[in-house]
Order: C-alpha cells, then sequence, then structure tokens
C-alpha cells in the first residue's frame, strides 16, 4: 500500500492522532511514512468533534476506554470525510459487527457511513 502512496496512486489522510502513534512505532515504521512524498499525503487537523463522535462510540460500548484511540481514529476519518479508512487491526476497526456498530453511531448522529478495509482489500491489482 505504501508503494501506492510513493507513486501517487492513492492519497495517504494522516491526522496528528497517526503521527503520535507513529512516535511510539519501530523505526522501519516510522520511516514508511516519511518515504511518501508530500504531494501525496493529506494532513487533517483533529475537528473539535471528533472527541464527542468517539466518546458516541465508547458509550455504546462499541470499544472500551482502553481502546479510545481507536474510536478517535474512526470519528476523526468520518467527520473528515474520509473516503476509506485502513487498518491491520482487526479486534476494534476491521471488524464487520463493529462497523456496522460505527456507521449506527454515525448515522444517528448525523454523519455518513464510513468504509473501513485493510490494506490488501484498498490495493490496485493493474
Amino acid at each position: 500500500m505504501f508503494d501506492e502512496f510513493i507513486e501517487g496512486k492513492k492519497i495517504a489522510i494522516v491526522s496528528k492522532l497517526t503521527i503520535d502513534e507513529l512516535q511510539k512505532a519501530r523505526k522501519e515504521v516510522k520511516e514508511k511514512i516519511t518515504s511518501i512524498p508530500n504531494e501525496f499525503i493529506e494532513y487533517i487537523l483533529v475537528p473539535a468533534e471528533s472527541a464527542e463522535l468517539a466518546e458516541k462510540y465508547l458509550d455504546f460500548q462499541i470499544v472500551t476506554k482502553k481502546s479510545a484511540d481507536d474510536a478517535l481514529h474512526i470519528a476523526i476519518a468520518t467527520i473528515s470525510n474520509v473516503n476509506v479508512l485502513v487498518s491491520w487491526n482487526f479486534k476494534h476497526v476491521v471488524n464487520l459487527e463493529k462497523i456496522s456498530k460505527y456507521n449506527l453511531i454515525n448515522i444517528i448522529n448525523g454523519y455518513k457511513s464510513i468504509e473501513i478495509r485493510t490494506p490488501r482489500e484498498v490495493l490496485s491489482y493493474v
């Protein structure tokens, strides 16, 4: 997937939360994001209402407070109208049951549904 970002086939959408998480990652993971040319990265601000939407996911018990950052990632992507949130986190994010609950909360609160997929599902096989 990073090759597709580097080649400009896709645009990486990155929030401060993502940057903060990358600071804790292994060196080779941190270097992945810096390998993407700036013109193929869109840095987004964390919308103020993201915390409120994430809290609603927690209130609905989609995830626990221990996974509040996962809820916040989804809220940021939802409010920022990101086309697809891509993750390898099968427990809290790329989980069919949880995705339907996130989207239920999104719709109830006036937001659009969000697509949540694995990297393999969004690769271009051309």
